[in-house]
């Protein structure tokens, strides 16, 4: 059952709280003064008697919402009224610092029948780990409470979007991707030691790798899937890639159908910004039937090839014939490995423009274009 109100903000059972906090327009309660000691109108008051919850069990997690629950001893169990919630996110040098950092996490929910849901994307991000922990509650007449002492602490950590949120942020890329524009070949820039060491040391053969955490913090193709990055944007007065290049003056060049025909699959990955005007959209090309199409068949919305707003492969007069959107910058990530000898190693005459790379950017969790109401 789902908790139906998140009142207020309550004292931590590793810290002392510093103010009181108003929290969703309702009546807060006075806990605790900065040095961790109970205000002599705090309206809290400890009793022995009430249950100390344990055995604490969290289930059912999502990106924004889990299930609590746990057990308690029998005695004065009749007169909780309340449950004091404490969640916290864990401090580690992975944490997503851009989101929500001093959002208040201690909720009062009514005493529903276990085990309840607690949700709420102000308060919780995506694959970030957390600590919980439960006091009961009994609300007097005269509106104070008596409460237990705090359960032992527990972690876990939230789940990656869903194909749900992954349909949200697509529906908004669909938005502004504008008109479709022909192309021919998809390329990869890298320096000119990346390809010596892909011949000498790999047969030829480029090799998937996994997706580094640029973009959304929710993403479940961030740190998992293996694969590797294409571009295939062109420019509109000539038709065709771009010179200049973030990622190294050497770039392999291989026609569309070697990557993208009728025996593959097409999947939206993810839709971002790193602070910027222009937006990305990650989209992904597996073999049908591969280790990375079967990734993504559980995890990622897939598109219509044919139809779609982003990349398209259509048959016309025997002759397969693409193409790509206009407003966004397309990375394309391709599941398998890819020969060199199916394309050719070009130096580029234009620059290196570092400050267009993407390598683990980080997504303006504040843009309205491109975030949901979960999560960022």
């Amino acid at each position: 059952m789902e908790v139906p109100r998140l009142d207020h903000a309550l004292n931590s059972p590793t810290s002392p709280c510093e103010e009181v906090i108003k929290n969703l327009s309702l009546e807060a309660i006075q806990l605790c003064d900065r040095d961790g000691n109970k205000s002599q109108d705090s309206g809290i008051a400890e009793m022995e008697e009430l249950p100390v919850p344990h055995n604490i069990k969290i289930s059912n997690i999502t990106c924004d919402s889990f299930k609590i629950s746990w057990e308690m001893d029998s005695k004065s169990k009749d007169r909780i009224t309340h449950y004091f919630i404490d969640l916290n996110k864990k401090e580690n040098k992975n944490s997503n610092k851009f989101k929500h950092k001093d959002v208040p996490t201690k909720l009062v929910a009514k005493a529903v029948p276990l085990p309840m849901t607690v949700r709420g994307h102000w308060f919780l991000s995506p694959r970030t780990e957390y600590t919980v922990a439960v006091q009961t509650a009994s609300k007097q007449v005269d509106g104070d409470y008596v409460v237990s002492e705090w359960s032992e602490i527990i972690e876990f950590c939230t789940a990656d979007y869903s194909k749900v949120h992954l349909t949200q942020l697509l529906e908004k890329a669909e938005v502004i991707a504008g008109r479709m524009l022909k192309f021919s070949v998809f390329y990869r820039n890298q320096h000119k030691e990346y390809f010596d060491y892909i011949r000498e040391h790999h047969g030829n053969a480029m090799q998937p790798s996994v997706k580094d955490n640029s973009g959304s913090h929710g993403s479940p193709i961030s740190g998992k899937l293996e694969g590797i990055f294409f571009s295939c944007s062109t420019e509109f007065n000539t038709g065709k890639p771009p010179q200049d290049s973030p990622y190294g003056r050497y770039r392999f060049e291989i026609a569309a159908e070697k990557l993208f025909n009728p025996n593959t699959n097409l999947y939206f990955g993810d839709f971002y910004c790193m602070y910027t005007a222009y937006h990305y959209v990650i989209l992904v090309i597996a073999p049908v039937g591969s280790p990375g199409d079967e990734f993504c068949k559980q995890r990622l919305p897939q598109l219509n090839s044919k139809d779609n707003k982003f990349l398209t492969c259509i048959e016309e007069d025997g002759v397969l014939v693409y193409h790509h959107a206009q407003d966004v910058i397309l990375e394309v990530i391709y599941t398998d490995p890819v020969d060199l000898s199916l394309g050719t190693v070009a130096e580029i005459t234009g620059h290196q423009l570092m400050s267009l790379s993407t390598a683990n950017a980080k997504k303006d969790p504040s843009c309205k274009t491109c975030n949901i109401s979960v999560g960022r």
